[in-house]
């Protein structure tokens, strides 16, 4: 399990540009990324309240799903659907709510649930949208675009960097979108 790409952007922008290496901060997200505060930085939830505390500091995607995508003709690449960290060989959707990933050698961030796609993905590509949803066999929706957590421990974390999992305690709640 490992950090394949790191990104981040200003700006309210679809992609964030790829770098070598990001600066975590406790409390607050990946230093100079737009989402980065204590309180939410989406647009979209800050104009229904700008007060409520920022669940989605740090977006995760595993790169599986790019694979998953680039076989189906979409042209994406790291930092195209805007995560911070693409990671590789983990499981990010199977993971239970408040699980603690820890980054490199110190940073720790608590997943606080799923990335809900928004209509941006098909902006950039018609059907990625689509793409990135699926249906359970009982209906249930099934959300496929990473996952969203808050820095616990802040560090710099660099690409190449492992990733180690630690479950919360029983019972484990399953993802729900943030």
């Amino acid at each position: 399990m490992k950090i394949l790409a790191l990104s981040k952007s200003a700006q309210h922008s679809f992609t964030k540009e790829c770098c070598e290496s990001l600066n975590f901060l406790a409390g607050l997200g990946v230093e100079g990324d737009a989402h980065c505060g204590t309180t939410v930085k989406h647009r979209s939830r800050v104009r229904v309240d700008p007060t409520q505390p920022n669940l989605r500091q740090v977006h995760l995607i595993h790169s599986e799903l790019l694979d998953e995508l680039r076989a189906v003709g979409f042209a994406v690449a790291p930092g195209t659907l805007g995560e911070n960290v693409l990671t590789r060989g983990i499981k990010l959707l199977d993971l239970p709510a408040d699980t603690v990933l820890t980054l490199g050698d110190t940073v720790r961030v608590r997943i606080t649930g799923l990335r809900n796609p928004c209509a941006q993905l098909d902006n950039y590509q018609q059907g990625l949208t689509a793409a990135v949803l699926d249906r359970a066999e009982d209906g249930t929706l099934i959300r496929k675009a990473g996952i969203m957590a808050v820095v616990e421990t802040g560090g710099c974390v660099r690409v190449g960097d492992s990733i180690a999992v630690k479950l919360p305690d029983l019972p484990h709640r399953k993802l729900e979108r943030v």
